[in-house]
């Protein structure tokens, strides 16, 4: 009997003092959110001013000035396919006046392809999902077919000679690009730039044959004018401003029918109080009016679930990233 009294003591006790430190705890984020934040918070965007998600953030970071009471000032870091931004973004405080405004590709691909300076798996925080965004193919001036088939067939003919740009390595775009060379079994030559915006004045002006880009007004108005010819999108289904335009998977790539999804990130260790205000922000955001219009016209699809499946969605393209590179790790070059 002594030895169960005993036993229920020590319950006791440690039952009191799970709840005394959840009551710290409470304490502590309620003082931290009494005072955050203290200064102007940073967005970095690891893209070059320009893309979509320079334009996305610029569009986040007015409100979201309104609703913190202190500026959110749009730092561009580009590099490295994102990962030049996400390395001051790992080594920044994790106070919660830093964040960073990314595709997932430098967290689920990147580090497949290349050594990264942060660890993909521990160094962020996923605050919420913003956007997605389809990826377009299309042919510069310098391309002389009509069709993505005759994209394919120029490859086979000219091994090389056909040359393919992208935002960067191990971007969305370049995952495309390999996908379609290991499927269609051709040699196209990847010309890798450091965002969406330097690639697209190059290729107004065709210092290649074919650019994988993401859709943003700019590009469909390119393609309107017949400045620039789409090809394909990477989509689940085709873009409503492009009905004629097939999907790669209609086109049987589908390993390479890929959109891209960006988010918010924050450093590791970010208090879970300032990443779920930061959460909560962004969702109201992006069921404002004007700024789910704004990506309607450039055909983005608002992403506004949970910063939980913001992580699993970062998991699972993890996941089907590795078993592509197992398949053709040597076309990723």
């Amino acid at each position: 009997m002594a030895a169960l009294r005993r036993r229920a003591v020590l319950r006791l006790g440690a039952a009191a003092w799970v709840g005394f430190a959840g009551l710290q705890q409470a304490v502590r984020a309620q003082g931290l959110m009494a005072n955050w934040p203290q200064r102007p918070l940073r967005l970095i965007v690891v893209y070059p001013p320009g893309g979509v998600s320079d334009l996305m953030a610029r569009a986040l970071a007015e409100p979201l000035s309104h609703a913190l009471g202190m500026p959110v000032l749009v730092d561009n870091r580009p590099g490295a396919g994102g990962s030049v931004g996400l390395d001051i973004l790992a080594r920044s405080a994790p106070d919660g006046h830093t964040l960073a405004l990314s595709a997932i590709s430098p967290l689920t691909l990147m580090p497949l392809i290349a050594r990264t300076p942060y660890d993909p798996m521990r160094a962020f925080v996923p605050v919420a999902g913003v956007m997605r965004t389809p990826v377009l193919v299309v042919g510069t001036p310098a391309f002389t077919g009509r069709s993505f088939g005759d994209l394919i067939a120029q490859a086979r003919a000219q091994p090389g000679a056909l040359r393919w740009a992208t935002s960067g390595v191990a971007t969305i775009g370049h995952l495309v690009l390999a996908q379609v060379r290991l499927q269609s079994g051709t040699v196209i030559t990847h010309i890798p730039y450091q965002g969406g915006g330097p690639q697209l004045n190059d290729a107004l002006s065709g210092q290649f044959e074919v650019l994988s880009t993401n859709v943003a007004a700019q590009q469909l108005q390119y393609i309107a004018s017949g400045r620039l010819r789409a090809l394909a999108v990477g989509a689940p289904r085709r873009v409503e401003a492009l009905p004629t335009v097939p999907t790669l998977a209609e086109l049987g790539f589908e390993s390479a029918n890929r959109d891209s999804l960006f988010g918010l990130f924050a450093p590791a260790r970010t208090p879970g109080a300032v990443v779920q205000r930061l959460h909560a922000e962004i969702n109201v955001l992006l069921q404002d009016a004007m700024l789910r219009q704004r990506l309607r016209e450039a055909y983005n699809m608002a992403f506004t679930g949970s910063s939980e499946d913001f992580a699993r969605e970062i998991a699972l393209d993890r996941r089907r990233n590795r078993a592509l590179m197992a398949k053709g790790r040597s076309q990723f070059d």
